[in-house]
């Protein structure tokens, strides 16, 4: 089973609060630990991280340890880490086990018993003396076997004790919400707009080269943002997405700069040209989206009606306006969005 960001989003609010173990796999650098933590975060629940990758099968059961009563020595398994944390939560907890494909099948098997813990007369059996809070859900995530991650499989009665696997896809809508709000720059966003399969274009290589993968772009942003000699610059993008994405950035980046200017258009949105070549009109649109406001956006809706109306081009008015809404969602509470979404954009927008 496939899902987008979103979708992925959807199904954890509802199933971390009922409890459900889920377990998400996919390709490198997509951002599965981060959406998994953004929903933790969302819904008000604590976060414990494990890398079992880094860990060995005792350390799921505790510490062995010999200590004194007074009726004798006795022995007990002390949790330590963050396993304590997790024995000892008493709030709404998402214990998250990452890179679990990663593990060797000892330490995979170690975490059974808190995964599915059996029960008596429906409450929770402790396993080596711990057992796990019902506040507690636990979540997973894992790289694939075909990614060259050091994945040799997950144990079968482990994967069978998660309620779901599911597979995450990437998503270019997903991701430019996500990236408004990271400050990355609009000539980035608008370039993988243009060029969406970009976004994740992942291959499994023995080459210490990197793939373009949602992760890699922003590592690309971070350098960009050091505005670095353009010599520099150059052969530090493409070690950070590979060699073609890198130079094609950079000569859409070139293009951007001598395009229609965005003050141009915001002074005068009635008679400021439109592109006419698709990725001048990506990079209009993006840029104008991520200067919108509620104070500005009449302008800005004046230039997306001509866009559609004019040029025959609605489907990057539609773009524009979107983008706009994502980025800063007073605007579609404003006297100008709610008369385009009356006209010819909004019939675009609705499908019709």
């Amino acid at each position: 089973m496939s899902v987008s960001p979103s979708q992925l989003a959807t199904l954890l609010k509802a199933t971390i609060p009922a409890g459900l173990h889920i377990l998400v796999t996919g390709k490198p650098g997509i951002g599965k630990t981060d959406i998994l933590t953004q929903v933790t975060a969302a819904i008000n629940y604590d976060l414990v991280v494990s890398h079992p990758v880094t860990s060995d099968p005792t350390k799921a059961e505790g510490l062995p340890w010999v200590y004194q009563t007074a009726d004798g020595p006795r022995a007990a398994f002390i949790p330590l880490g963050e396993l304590e944390l997790v024995y000892a939560a008493t709030r709404p907890t998402v214990w998250l086990i990452d890179d679990l494909g990663q593990a060797a099948p000892s330490t995979q098997a170690s975490f059974m018993g808190q995964l599915h813990p059996p029960t008596f007369n429906g409450k929770r059996i402790a396993v080596n003396g711990h057992s796990l809070p019902e506040c507690v859900t636990i979540l997973a995530a894992t790289n694939r076997r075909v990614d060259r991650a050091g994945v040799s499989g997950i144990l079968e009665p482990v994967k069978s004790r998660f309620t779901s696997i599911v597979e995450l896809e990437p998503d270019i809508d997903a991701w430019c919400q996500w990236a408004y709000g990271h400050g990355i720059s609009p000539m980035l966003i608008a370039f993988l707009r243009f060029r969406p399969d970009l976004l994740c274009n992942f291959q499994a290589t023995a080459d210490l080269t990197n793939s373009p993968v949602p992760r890699t772009w922003h590592s690309l942003a971070k350098l960009e943002a050091l505005t670095l000699p353009t010599d520099i610059e150059s052969s530090a993008m493409s070690g950070a997405v590979g060699e073609g994405p890198a130079l094609e950035y950079l000569s859409f980046r070139s293009m951007y700069k001598s395009m229609v200017n965005l003050d141009a258009i915001l002074l005068n949105p009635d008679k400021t040209a439109i592109p006419s070549k698709p990725d001048q009109l990506y990079a209009t649109a993006v840029g104008l989206a991520a200067r919108a406001n509620d104070t500005n956006f009449s302008r800005i809706a004046t230039y997306a009606t001509r866009l559609a109306v004019e040029a025959n081009r609605g489907e990057f008015a539609v773009l524009m306006v979107r983008d706009a809404i994502r980025r800063d969602e007073k605007i579609q509470y404003t006297d100008s969005f709610v008369r385009l979404n009356s006209g010819p954009i909004g019939q675009l927008i609705s499908g019709k």
